[in-house]
């Protein structure tokens, strides 16, 4: 089993980077999104990533071997390819119909989908404050859509299909990162994306339109390149704090990055009048965002909140 290195601080920078990478990718897409498809947007971030993943891994003489692509190894990573392809096609397409607040709360379903596909496919027992951060993530996610909540369910609308294609994203991306978890006894987690990064240009090539490229502004190409840019060391960052720190801390971090999303939309509206008009959130939406994010966390250091107060009883 891996052991952090217990580099605690620099753990916690590169998880708060991630965070706020993350956080302010969605009103960077929204943008790019008035000019790309999603397909585009999505075959160009691919395609950078591959390119410089394949860079990395011929440097360091790793490039994976395809003899390891063998039954169950080759069917997961399918999977895992499949799902990732998923998840970003989906979530963009859920983006375009809603704003990157929404967007970036409903997708925080994502890590708890993932914690139960751990209970049922890997038999994972689910801790009593794990139950409770995810009854307070569900409870959350019905505040903060309490004004459209009604909307939602009765009316199907752009906002219901949106919220409908984010919901099967955070689905696809749950799939994706179990099938990872079980890919790393075969390949380290940079061989893994390679194989997805370099599937994913090939899959959208058919399916792109280039043209509209030409006449993206000066404003709009540096989007497309931060968005790009935000999956390698979004990513690497990630991979980097689980390094230094226990994968619940740095989940427990992550879980506020639809607060990070919600600031930073109005930081940019505020910045820059031609952004995306953030959504007026109501109090009760408020804190049902908070809560999602308390939720989030609880869920995360629950097992660690356990291992804890097992040493305090072996020490008294």
């Amino acid at each position: 089993m891996h052991q952090a290195s217990g580099k605690s601080l620099t753990g916690f920078f590169l998880a708060l980077t991630t965070a706020v990478l993350w956080g302010m990718l969605p009103i960077a897409l929204k943008v790019v999104l008035t000019e790309l498809t999603a397909n585009t947007i999505t075959w160009v971030r691919f395609l950078v990533a591959a390119v410089f993943v394949t860079m990395v891994l011929v440097n360091q003489k790793a490039l994976p071997k395809f003899g390891k692509l063998i039954g169950k190894t080759r069917s997961l990573l399918l999977i895992a390819v499949v799902g990732l392809l998923s998840n970003y096609i989906l979530y963009l397409q859920g983006l375009n119909l809603l704003n990157a607040e929404t967007a970036q709360v409903v997708i925080q379903l994502a890590p708890f989908l993932m914690m139960l596909g751990g209970i049922f496919i890997f038999r994972e027992h689910m801790l009593l404050w794990q139950k409770i951060g995810a009854a307070v993530l569900v409870f959350g996610l019905l505040l903060f859509f309490n004004d459209r909540l009604f909307l939602l369910l009765t009316k199907v609308g752009q906002d219901s299909l949106g919220v409908l294609l984010v919901i099967v994203a955070a689905i696809t991306w749950a799939t994706y990162a179990l099938a990872q978890k079980q890919l790393l006894m075969h390949f380290n987690s940079q061989q893994i994306m390679w194989f997805i990064y370099v599937a994913g240009a090939f899959c959208f090539t058919p399916f792109i339109d280039i043209s509209p490229m030409a006449q993206l502004s000066l404003l709009q190409w540096g989007l497309l390149s931060f968005c790009c840019l935000n999956t390698i060391v979004a990513y690497g960052a990630f991979a980097e704090a689980l390094q230094h720190w226990e994968a619940s801390k740095v989940s427990a971090v992550l879980a506020i990055t639809p607060l990070l999303t919600i600031f930073f939309a109005n930081l940019a509206s505020w910045l820059w009048p031609a952004a995306p008009i953030p959504q007026a959130l109501n109090g009760w939406s408020v804190l049902g965002a908070i809560l999602v994010v308390i939720g989030s966390a609880v869920t995360a250091l629950a097992p660690m909140l356990k291992q804890w107060r097992l040493d305090r009883r072996r020490l008294a």
